[in-house]
Protein backbone atom coordinates (compact mmCIF):
# COMPACT_ATOMS: atom_id res chain seq x y z
CA UNK A 1 0.00 0.00 0.00
CA UNK A 2 2.65 2.11 0.83
CA UNK A 3 4.40 2.30 -2.69
CA UNK A 4 0.75 2.88 -3.74
CA UNK A 5 0.23 6.17 -1.92
CA UNK A 6 3.39 7.90 -2.96
CA UNK A 7 2.17 7.34 -6.18
CA UNK A 8 -1.46 8.74 -5.81
CA UNK A 9 0.43 11.65 -3.77
CA UNK A 10 3.11 12.36 -6.85
CA UNK A 11 -0.23 11.97 -9.28
CA UNK A 12 -0.42 15.71 -10.15
CA UNK A 13 -4.43 16.83 -10.66
CA UNK A 14 -3.81 17.37 -14.44
CA UNK A 15 -3.46 13.97 -15.28
CA UNK A 16 -6.81 12.93 -12.74
CA UNK A 17 -8.46 14.81 -14.93
CA UNK A 18 -7.14 12.95 -18.19
CA UNK A 19 -7.99 9.87 -16.17
CA UNK A 20 -11.24 10.76 -15.54
CA UNK A 21 -12.05 12.58 -19.29
CA UNK A 22 -10.90 8.60 -20.03
CA UNK A 23 -12.95 7.14 -17.59
CA UNK A 24 -16.09 9.41 -18.32
CA UNK A 25 -15.98 8.48 -21.85
CA UNK A 26 -15.99 5.27 -21.50
CA UNK A 27 -18.81 5.03 -19.10
CA UNK A 28 -21.01 6.78 -21.48
CA UNK A 29 -21.16 4.73 -24.04
CA UNK A 30 -22.46 1.68 -21.82
CA UNK A 31 -24.35 3.17 -19.02
CA UNK A 32 -27.74 4.22 -19.23
CA UNK A 33 -29.29 7.62 -19.75
CA UNK A 34 -30.82 6.89 -16.14
CA UNK A 35 -28.32 6.26 -14.81
CA UNK A 36 -26.02 8.80 -16.17
CA UNK A 37 -28.59 11.37 -15.00
CA UNK A 38 -27.70 10.35 -11.56
CA UNK A 39 -23.81 10.24 -12.28
CA UNK A 40 -24.57 14.69 -13.38
CA UNK A 41 -25.33 15.16 -9.97
CA UNK A 42 -21.63 15.24 -9.51
CA UNK A 43 -20.57 17.84 -12.43
CA UNK A 44 -23.65 19.45 -11.57
CA UNK A 45 -21.94 19.74 -8.16
CA UNK A 46 -18.87 20.83 -9.23
CA UNK A 47 -20.62 23.62 -11.49
CA UNK A 48 -22.67 24.58 -8.44
CA UNK A 49 -19.09 24.95 -6.34
CA UNK A 50 -17.43 27.38 -9.21
CA UNK A 51 -20.79 29.55 -9.11
CA UNK A 52 -20.14 30.53 -5.14
CA UNK A 53 -16.62 31.54 -5.17
CA UNK A 54 -17.75 34.78 -8.35
CA UNK A 55 -18.21 37.33 -6.04
CA UNK A 56 -15.77 37.23 -3.30
CA UNK A 57 -12.67 36.10 -6.13
CA UNK A 58 -13.75 38.80 -8.51
CA UNK A 59 -14.18 41.74 -6.02
CA UNK A 60 -11.34 40.92 -4.18
CA UNK A 61 -8.56 40.32 -6.90
CA UNK A 62 -10.08 43.63 -8.46
CA UNK A 63 -9.80 45.92 -5.89
CA UNK A 64 -6.62 44.87 -4.77
CA UNK A 65 -5.44 44.98 -8.19
CA UNK A 66 -6.52 47.95 -9.01
CA UNK A 67 -5.78 49.98 -5.30
CA UNK A 68 -3.09 47.94 -4.62
CA UNK A 69 -0.76 50.68 -5.95
CA UNK A 70 -1.86 53.39 -4.55
CA UNK A 71 1.03 53.99 -2.50
CA UNK A 72 3.17 54.82 -5.58
CA UNK A 73 0.63 56.30 -7.86
CA UNK A 74 2.37 59.15 -8.44
CA UNK A 75 5.75 57.79 -9.45
CA UNK A 76 4.06 54.69 -11.54
CA UNK A 77 1.27 56.46 -12.76
CA UNK A 78 3.21 56.88 -16.11
CA UNK A 79 3.83 53.24 -15.96
CA UNK A 80 0.51 51.83 -15.13
CA UNK A 81 -0.91 54.07 -18.16
CA UNK A 82 1.45 52.45 -20.44
CA UNK A 83 0.87 49.05 -18.95
CA UNK A 84 -3.46 49.22 -19.29
CA UNK A 85 -2.92 50.74 -22.95
CA UNK A 86 -1.26 47.23 -23.83
CA UNK A 87 -3.45 45.01 -21.71
CA UNK A 88 -6.81 46.59 -23.24
CA UNK A 89 -4.90 46.63 -26.75
CA UNK A 90 -3.69 43.12 -26.71
CA UNK A 91 -7.19 40.86 -24.64
CA UNK A 92 -9.56 43.29 -27.46
CA UNK A 93 -7.38 41.77 -30.13
CA UNK A 94 -7.80 38.08 -28.42
CA UNK A 95 -11.78 38.73 -28.22
CA UNK A 96 -12.29 39.77 -31.88
CA UNK A 97 -9.86 36.72 -33.14
CA UNK A 98 -11.80 34.36 -30.97
CA UNK A 99 -15.04 36.08 -32.06
CA UNK A 100 -14.11 35.97 -35.48
CA UNK A 101 -12.97 32.44 -35.30
CA UNK A 102 -16.42 31.01 -33.52
CA UNK A 103 -18.23 32.72 -35.78
CA UNK A 104 -16.17 31.44 -38.85
CA UNK A 105 -16.01 27.40 -37.56
CA UNK A 106 -19.17 27.21 -35.95
CA UNK A 107 -18.62 24.78 -33.55
CA UNK A 108 -21.53 24.74 -31.42
CA UNK A 109 -24.35 23.89 -33.87
CA UNK A 110 -26.45 20.70 -34.07
CA UNK A 111 -25.91 20.15 -30.62
CA UNK A 112 -28.99 19.01 -29.41
CA UNK A 113 -29.54 20.17 -25.50
CA UNK A 114 -33.05 19.12 -25.20
CA UNK A 115 -31.98 15.81 -22.98
CA UNK A 116 -29.12 17.99 -21.08
CA UNK A 117 -31.30 19.12 -17.91
CA UNK A 118 -30.44 20.98 -15.21
CA UNK A 119 -31.49 21.32 -11.80
CA UNK A 120 -34.34 23.85 -10.81
CA UNK A 121 -32.13 26.41 -9.24
CA UNK A 122 -29.48 26.32 -12.02
CA UNK A 123 -32.24 26.30 -14.53
CA UNK A 124 -34.00 29.33 -12.40
CA UNK A 125 -30.54 31.61 -13.65
CA UNK A 126 -31.30 31.30 -16.69
CA UNK A 127 -33.66 34.59 -17.89
CA UNK A 128 -34.27 33.45 -22.06
CA UNK A 129 -36.55 36.75 -21.84
CA UNK A 130 -33.61 39.07 -20.94
CA UNK A 131 -33.40 41.77 -23.92
CA UNK A 132 -30.16 42.61 -24.71
CA UNK A 133 -28.82 46.04 -26.03
CA UNK A 134 -26.23 48.32 -25.39
CA UNK A 135 -27.77 50.60 -23.79
CA UNK A 136 -29.72 48.40 -21.18
CA UNK A 137 -26.36 46.59 -20.90
CA UNK A 138 -24.98 50.06 -19.77
CA UNK A 139 -27.60 50.72 -17.42
CA UNK A 140 -27.53 46.86 -16.18
CA UNK A 141 -23.73 47.69 -15.14
CA UNK A 142 -25.17 50.11 -12.15
CA UNK A 143 -26.69 48.46 -9.54
CA UNK A 144 -29.26 49.42 -6.50
CA UNK A 145 -28.02 46.67 -3.97
CA UNK A 146 -24.62 45.09 -4.16
CA UNK A 147 -25.97 42.03 -2.03
CA UNK A 148 -27.98 41.80 -4.61
CA UNK A 149 -26.20 41.91 -7.25
CA UNK A 150 -23.81 39.08 -5.26
CA UNK A 151 -26.78 36.77 -4.33
CA UNK A 152 -28.02 37.27 -7.93
CA UNK A 153 -24.20 36.55 -9.02
CA UNK A 154 -24.62 39.57 -11.70
CA UNK A 155 -20.67 39.62 -12.38
CA UNK A 156 -20.96 42.99 -14.23
CA UNK A 157 -22.72 44.82 -11.51
CA UNK A 158 -19.91 43.26 -8.89
CA UNK A 159 -17.46 44.24 -11.46
CA UNK A 160 -18.57 48.33 -11.26
CA UNK A 161 -18.82 48.06 -7.71
CA UNK A 162 -15.29 46.69 -7.36
CA UNK A 163 -14.05 49.10 -9.13
CA UNK A 164 -15.86 51.77 -7.17
CA UNK A 165 -14.75 50.65 -4.31
CA UNK A 166 -10.90 50.54 -5.83
CA UNK A 167 -11.42 54.11 -6.35
CA UNK A 168 -12.59 54.86 -3.51
CA UNK A 169 -9.87 53.66 -1.59
CA UNK A 170 -6.72 55.38 -3.78
CA UNK A 171 -8.47 58.78 -2.30
CA UNK A 172 -8.46 57.59 0.94
CA UNK A 173 -6.15 58.49 3.20
CA UNK A 174 -3.57 55.98 4.09
CA UNK A 175 -4.63 55.18 8.15
CA UNK A 176 -8.14 53.98 6.43
CA UNK A 177 -7.07 52.46 3.71
CA UNK A 178 -4.53 49.78 4.52
CA UNK A 179 -6.11 47.86 7.16
CA UNK A 180 -8.94 47.52 4.04
CA UNK A 181 -6.59 46.73 1.98
CA UNK A 182 -4.57 43.93 3.83
CA UNK A 183 -8.36 42.66 4.45
CA UNK A 184 -8.80 42.57 0.69
CA UNK A 185 -5.90 40.69 0.34
CA UNK A 186 -5.75 38.22 2.83
CA UNK A 187 -9.35 37.74 1.08
CA UNK A 188 -7.69 37.09 -2.02
CA UNK A 189 -5.19 34.85 -1.64
CA UNK A 190 -8.27 32.55 0.94
CA UNK A 191 -10.01 32.52 -2.32
CA UNK A 192 -7.27 31.73 -4.41
CA UNK A 193 -6.99 28.62 -1.83
CA UNK A 194 -11.05 27.79 -1.60
CA UNK A 195 -10.32 27.51 -5.94
CA UNK A 196 -7.71 25.37 -5.23
CA UNK A 197 -9.89 23.11 -3.35
CA UNK A 198 -13.06 23.42 -5.24
CA UNK A 199 -10.48 22.26 -8.55
CA UNK A 200 -9.33 19.29 -6.70
CA UNK A 201 -12.41 18.31 -7.29
CA UNK A 202 -12.64 19.06 -11.23
CA UNK A 203 -11.62 15.59 -12.23
CA UNK A 204 -14.55 14.26 -10.88
CA UNK A 205 -17.09 16.81 -12.10
CA UNK A 206 -15.52 16.43 -15.84
CA UNK A 207 -15.72 12.83 -15.74
CA UNK A 208 -18.93 13.14 -14.46
CA UNK A 209 -20.17 15.84 -17.62
CA UNK A 210 -18.30 13.86 -20.08
CA UNK A 211 -20.25 10.62 -19.04
CA UNK A 212 -23.66 12.22 -19.04
CA UNK A 213 -22.70 14.40 -22.53
CA UNK A 214 -21.95 10.94 -24.37
CA UNK A 215 -24.52 8.90 -22.82
CA UNK A 216 -27.49 11.79 -23.45
CA UNK A 217 -26.39 13.68 -26.43
CA UNK A 218 -25.22 10.87 -28.01
CA UNK A 219 -21.40 10.32 -29.83
CA UNK A 220 -21.90 12.51 -32.44
CA UNK A 221 -21.47 15.68 -29.53
CA UNK A 222 -17.67 14.23 -29.52
CA UNK A 223 -17.40 15.69 -32.95
CA UNK A 224 -18.61 19.38 -31.73
CA UNK A 225 -16.05 18.66 -28.56
CA UNK A 226 -13.18 18.10 -31.54
CA UNK A 227 -14.43 21.22 -33.51
CA UNK A 228 -14.45 23.23 -30.16
CA UNK A 229 -10.88 22.38 -29.17
CA UNK A 230 -9.11 22.81 -32.56
CA UNK A 231 -10.77 26.15 -33.20
CA UNK A 232 -9.51 27.33 -29.37
CA UNK A 233 -5.73 25.80 -30.28
CA UNK A 234 -6.07 27.36 -34.03
CA UNK A 235 -7.10 30.65 -32.51
CA UNK A 236 -4.23 30.53 -29.96
CA UNK A 237 -1.66 30.01 -32.69
CA UNK A 238 -3.05 33.22 -34.80
CA UNK A 239 -2.95 35.29 -31.47
CA UNK A 240 0.66 34.69 -30.97
CA UNK A 241 1.42 34.98 -34.71
CA UNK A 242 -0.41 37.95 -34.96
CA UNK A 243 0.39 39.57 -31.62
CA UNK A 244 4.12 37.85 -30.11
CA UNK A 245 5.89 37.75 -33.18
CA UNK A 246 5.46 41.75 -34.24
CA UNK A 247 5.95 42.64 -31.19
CA UNK A 248 9.32 41.22 -30.92
CA UNK A 249 10.46 42.09 -34.36
CA UNK A 250 9.37 45.76 -32.97
CA UNK A 251 11.37 45.59 -29.96
CA UNK A 252 14.51 44.20 -31.93
CA UNK A 253 14.14 41.19 -29.53
CA UNK A 254 16.38 38.02 -29.78
CA UNK A 255 13.79 35.88 -30.87
CA UNK A 256 15.50 32.79 -29.67
CA UNK A 257 16.74 33.95 -26.43
CA UNK A 258 13.36 35.62 -25.84
CA UNK A 259 11.56 32.24 -26.61
CA UNK A 260 13.81 30.31 -24.50
CA UNK A 261 13.30 32.68 -21.56
CA UNK A 262 9.60 32.68 -22.32
CA UNK A 263 9.37 28.55 -23.06
CA UNK A 264 10.28 27.02 -19.45
CA UNK A 265 7.28 29.20 -17.58
CA UNK A 266 5.01 29.15 -20.29
CA UNK A 267 5.80 25.03 -20.15
CA UNK A 268 4.73 24.99 -16.43
CA UNK A 269 1.81 26.92 -16.89
CA UNK A 270 0.91 24.79 -19.75
CA UNK A 271 1.14 21.11 -17.53
CA UNK A 272 0.06 22.21 -14.31
CA UNK A 273 -2.62 25.05 -16.31
CA UNK A 274 -2.28 27.14 -13.24
CA UNK A 275 -0.71 30.67 -14.20
CA UNK A 276 0.19 31.24 -10.40
CA UNK A 277 3.02 28.15 -10.38
CA UNK A 278 4.60 29.49 -13.48
CA UNK A 279 4.82 33.21 -12.12
CA UNK A 280 7.93 33.10 -9.72
CA UNK A 281 9.94 31.49 -12.66
CA UNK A 282 8.65 34.14 -15.05
CA UNK A 283 9.06 36.93 -12.69
CA UNK A 284 13.18 35.28 -12.61
CA UNK A 285 13.55 35.15 -16.13
CA UNK A 286 12.43 38.15 -17.36
CA UNK A 287 15.07 39.98 -14.53
CA UNK A 288 17.36 37.83 -16.41
CA UNK A 289 16.42 38.45 -19.95
CA UNK A 290 16.87 42.77 -19.01
CA UNK A 291 13.15 43.76 -17.74
CA UNK A 292 14.06 46.07 -14.43
CA UNK A 293 13.19 44.09 -11.27
CA UNK A 294 10.35 47.57 -10.81
CA UNK A 295 8.62 47.07 -13.76
CA UNK A 296 8.32 42.89 -13.48
CA UNK A 297 7.17 43.45 -10.33
CA UNK A 298 4.61 45.78 -11.15
CA UNK A 299 3.24 44.71 -14.88
CA UNK A 300 3.30 40.99 -14.12
CA UNK A 301 1.08 40.74 -11.31
CA UNK A 302 -0.97 43.60 -12.73
CA UNK A 303 -1.02 41.59 -15.60
CA UNK A 304 -2.49 38.47 -13.55
CA UNK A 305 -6.01 40.65 -13.55
CA UNK A 306 -5.58 42.80 -16.76
CA UNK A 307 -4.07 40.58 -18.81
CA UNK A 308 -5.27 37.36 -19.36
CA UNK A 309 -5.20 36.99 -23.33
CA UNK A 310 -5.48 33.06 -23.86
CA UNK A 311 -8.75 33.43 -21.45
CA UNK A 312 -10.54 36.11 -23.37
CA UNK A 313 -10.13 34.72 -26.26
CA UNK A 314 -11.83 31.53 -24.80
CA UNK A 315 -14.79 33.26 -22.97
CA UNK A 316 -15.60 35.00 -26.34
CA UNK A 317 -14.97 31.53 -28.02
CA UNK A 318 -16.91 29.51 -25.60
CA UNK A 319 -19.58 32.10 -24.68
CA UNK A 320 -20.83 32.17 -28.38
CA UNK A 321 -20.58 28.29 -28.78
CA UNK A 322 -23.05 28.19 -26.26
CA UNK A 323 -25.46 29.92 -27.89
CA UNK A 324 -25.14 27.63 -31.20
CA UNK A 325 -25.48 24.87 -28.79
CA UNK A 326 -28.71 26.21 -27.58
CA UNK A 327 -29.69 27.53 -31.67
CA UNK A 328 -29.37 30.90 -30.64
CA UNK A 329 -28.47 32.89 -33.82
CA UNK A 330 -27.01 36.05 -31.70
CA UNK A 331 -26.79 38.99 -34.29
CA UNK A 332 -23.63 40.36 -34.24
CA UNK A 333 -24.60 43.60 -32.49
CA UNK A 334 -25.57 41.14 -28.95
CA UNK A 335 -22.67 39.53 -29.91
CA UNK A 336 -20.31 42.97 -29.70
CA UNK A 337 -22.37 43.64 -26.37
CA UNK A 338 -21.42 40.29 -25.53
CA UNK A 339 -17.68 40.83 -25.42
CA UNK A 340 -17.91 44.52 -23.92
CA UNK A 341 -19.34 42.47 -21.09
CA UNK A 342 -16.27 39.79 -21.02
CA UNK A 343 -13.83 42.24 -21.68
CA UNK A 344 -14.74 43.36 -18.29
CA UNK A 345 -15.57 40.37 -16.61
CA UNK A 346 -12.38 38.68 -17.47
CA UNK A 347 -10.41 41.31 -15.66
CA UNK A 348 -11.38 39.15 -12.53
CA UNK A 349 -10.33 35.93 -13.37
CA UNK A 350 -8.01 34.08 -11.11
CA UNK A 351 -4.60 32.30 -12.58
CA UNK A 352 -5.40 29.26 -10.92
CA UNK A 353 -6.68 26.31 -13.23
CA UNK A 354 -10.27 26.36 -14.73
CA UNK A 355 -10.89 29.07 -12.98
CA UNK A 356 -12.76 30.57 -16.36
CA UNK A 357 -15.62 28.52 -15.55
CA UNK A 358 -16.45 30.93 -12.71
CA UNK A 359 -17.10 33.90 -15.53
CA UNK A 360 -18.12 31.61 -18.44
CA UNK A 361 -21.08 30.76 -15.73
CA UNK A 362 -21.46 34.55 -15.45
CA UNK A 363 -21.95 35.61 -18.55
CA UNK A 364 -24.21 33.11 -19.96
CA UNK A 365 -26.57 33.31 -17.21
CA UNK A 366 -26.14 37.42 -17.54
CA UNK A 367 -27.02 37.11 -21.05
CA UNK A 368 -29.92 34.41 -21.17
CA UNK A 369 -28.03 31.21 -23.17
CA UNK A 370 -28.41 27.79 -22.17
CA UNK A 371 -26.51 26.86 -19.27
CA UNK A 372 -26.45 23.15 -20.27
CA UNK A 373 -23.73 23.94 -22.52
CA UNK A 374 -21.48 24.50 -19.77
CA UNK A 375 -21.91 20.95 -18.62
CA UNK A 376 -20.85 19.92 -22.57
CA UNK A 377 -17.75 22.39 -22.65
CA UNK A 378 -16.43 20.55 -18.95
CA UNK A 379 -15.78 17.47 -21.31
CA UNK A 380 -12.51 19.27 -22.61
CA UNK A 381 -12.37 22.39 -20.93
CA UNK A 382 -9.16 20.58 -18.87
CA UNK A 383 -7.92 20.43 -22.11
CA UNK A 384 -8.50 23.63 -23.49
CA UNK A 385 -7.32 25.34 -20.07
CA UNK A 386 -3.99 24.08 -20.65
CA UNK A 387 -3.57 25.93 -23.93
CA UNK A 388 -4.69 29.60 -22.99
CA UNK A 389 -2.93 29.50 -19.60
CA UNK A 390 0.50 29.19 -21.19
CA UNK A 391 -1.18 32.30 -23.80
CA UNK A 392 -1.83 33.80 -20.43
CA UNK A 393 1.61 33.71 -19.10
CA UNK A 394 3.25 34.18 -22.16
CA UNK A 395 1.20 37.52 -22.86
CA UNK A 396 2.24 38.99 -19.44
CA UNK A 397 6.10 38.55 -20.31
CA UNK A 398 5.70 40.16 -23.51
CA UNK A 399 3.65 42.87 -21.62
CA UNK A 400 6.11 43.09 -19.17
CA UNK A 401 9.29 43.37 -22.29
CA UNK A 402 6.79 45.82 -23.90
CA UNK A 403 6.60 48.40 -21.15
CA UNK A 404 10.59 48.45 -20.51
CA UNK A 405 11.46 48.76 -23.90
CA UNK A 406 8.53 51.95 -23.65
CA UNK A 407 9.60 53.32 -20.55
CA UNK A 408 13.74 53.43 -22.50
CA UNK A 409 14.72 50.99 -19.18
CA UNK A 410 15.16 47.41 -21.07
CA UNK A 411 18.54 46.40 -20.62
CA UNK A 412 19.73 44.76 -24.28
CA UNK A 413 23.02 43.95 -23.44
CA UNK A 414 21.38 41.18 -20.98
CA UNK A 415 18.51 39.95 -23.54
CA UNK A 416 21.39 39.66 -26.10
CA UNK A 417 23.87 38.10 -23.75
CA UNK A 418 26.72 40.47 -23.77
CA UNK A 419 26.05 41.62 -20.11
CA UNK A 420 27.42 38.45 -18.01
CA UNK A 421 30.72 38.64 -19.34
CA UNK A 422 31.20 41.97 -17.82
CA UNK A 423 29.25 40.73 -14.99
CA UNK A 424 32.11 37.45 -14.34
CA UNK A 425 35.26 39.86 -15.17
CA UNK A 426 33.65 42.26 -11.79
CA UNK A 427 33.29 39.10 -9.81
CA UNK A 428 36.83 38.10 -10.87
CA UNK A 429 38.45 41.18 -9.86
CA UNK A 430 35.95 40.95 -6.08
CA UNK A 431 37.96 37.77 -5.28
CA UNK A 432 41.43 39.66 -5.99
CA UNK A 433 41.44 42.62 -3.73
CA UNK A 434 45.07 43.18 -3.96
CA UNK A 435 45.37 43.20 -7.87
CA UNK A 436 42.33 45.10 -9.11
CA UNK A 437 41.60 44.83 -12.48
CA UNK A 438 41.36 48.70 -14.64
CA UNK A 439 39.44 49.83 -17.18
CA UNK A 440 41.75 49.46 -19.26
CA UNK A 441 42.71 45.53 -18.40
CA UNK A 442 38.64 45.03 -18.74
CA UNK A 443 38.45 46.61 -22.41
Amino acid sequence: MEPMLRVLKRTTVTLWIFLSMAVGLGLGFVVSPEAATQINYLSKAFLTLIKCLIVPLIFSTLVVGIAGHSEDLGRVGWLALKSFIYFETATTIALGIGLIAVNVVGPGWGIDLSKVQLDEDLAKAVDSSHDISWHGEMFQIVTDSFFKSAVENSVLQVVFCAIMFAVAMMRTKAEHRMPMLSFLSSLSMIMFSVTEMVMNFAPVGIGAALCYTVAMAGSSVLLNLGLLLATLYGSLLVYCVVIFIPVMLVCRLPMLRCLKAIGEPALIAFSTSSSEAALPRAMENMEQFGVPKGIVAFVMPAGYSFNLDGTTLYLALASVFAAQAGGIRMPMSRQLVMMFSLMLTSKGVAAVPRASLVILAGTVTSFGLPLEAIIIIMGVDALMDMGRTAVNLSGNCIAAIVVAVWEGEFDYDLAFGRKPLLDEIAQQEKSLPNAPVSEIDIV
